[in-house]
């Protein structure tokens, strides 16, 4: 079974009257998984179609160095939990 990882998301959305950059950390297996992800909530929250959101940088993010808090509760909660 693949590892859980998180990526920091770097990113533009370009709407004709709305421009703004975006920097997002989600979990995800890889790369690819995490960019569809964004896709899907940038796109529902700002309310954009995928080609005006354009991906800029993924990368895969350190434990001690996750900014969100949640995510980073997440990850430290499974590396303590033995099976």
């Amino acid at each position: 079974m693949s590892e859980v990882k998180v990526f920091r998301v770097t990113g533009e959305i370009r709407k004709p009257n709305y421009q703004t950059g975006f920097r997002k950390e989600v979990r995800a297996v890889k790369p690819e998984d995490a960019v569809e992800k964004i896709y899907t909530e940038v796109g529902s929250k700002h309310r954009v179609k995928r080609f005006q959101i354009k991906i800029i940088k993924v990368e895969e993010v350190p434990p001690e160095e996750i900014e969100n808090f949640t995510i980073r509760k997440l990850t430290s909660g499974e590396s303590e939990r033995v099976e």
